[in-house]
């Protein structure tokens, strides 16, 4: 943000259950459209020319986002977005059943409050193997209080329904998805649909970084983001 803080005023949005922001109702199902919905409740009401940028979960937000705000959106950033639903859509098996199975552990030992047990899986996939058994306990603790709104955002990113062609048709022409070469299956299958089915948006991938890119090499996110944004 403070490479971009000269020429844009930045508001960066906790989802429920991070820091201040309320925790999910547990007795209810969540959906992008909340999540979109708290966003949009912090966005200037009288600005029409907003870029969103969403790493991840926040990618598929900000997809959902956009669809809502329709022409306010200048240009859409999405780093390694998740929407795991497509995969369903589009009959790419495998990759969903992958990402099903993490969604299932996080699931299973969030319900019984071992979130230990699921963070370590969670870390273990997304950013390496060994990734859990390298950090100090007080990491460990930190990550897995961290975790618990993931419970309900798996719901979210599962049950949307909205289809590719809907999003190309809804969403910006002025859209960047940045993936990173070495990421998980499901996500490098999400970007191919969406090279597929949304060529008027704009592609880049990068070699190193994972799925966790935007922290573990903005050496090489950062200056992506920045030129797309300052771009005509």
């Amino acid at each position: 943000m403070s490479d971009l803080e000269d020429r844009f005023r930045l508001i960066a949005v906790n989802l429920f259950g991070y820091r201040r922001t309320p925790a999910w109702m547990a007795n209810e199902s969540q959906t992008l459209a909340d999540q979109a919905g708290l966003i949009e409740a912090a966005l200037p009401k009288r600005c029409d020319k907003i870029c969103l940028v969403g790493h991840s979960f926040g990618g598929s937000v900000a997809m959902k986002l956009a669809s809502r705000i329709g022409q306010r959106v200048d240009k859409l950033i999405l780093l390694e977005p998740n929407p795991f639903f497509l995969l369903k859509q589009h009959g790419r098996t495998k990759a969903f059943e992958e990402i099903m199975g993490i969604r299932n552990w996080i699931k299973q030992y969030g319900a019984s409050g071992e979130w230990m047990v699921a963070a370590e899986q969670f870390a273990d996939y997304w950013v390496g193997a060994g990734t859990w058994a390298s950090m100090p306990n007080d990491r460990k603790e930190t990550f897995s209080e961290a975790l618990k709104p993931n419970f309900y955002e798996w719901d979210a990113v599962m049950d949307e329904v909205t289809t590719l062609g809907e999003w190309a048709e809804s969403l910006s022409s002025n859209t960047l998805v940045v993936s990173a070469q070495n990421t998980v299956r499901p996500i490098r299958e999400i970007v191919e649909l969406m090279r597929e089915g949304c060529p008027a948006w704009s592609f880049e991938q990068i070699v190193d970084g994972g799925h966790m890119a935007p922290l573990t090499r903005p050496d090489l996110i950062n200056p992506i983001v920045a030129s797309f944004l300052d771009g005509q």
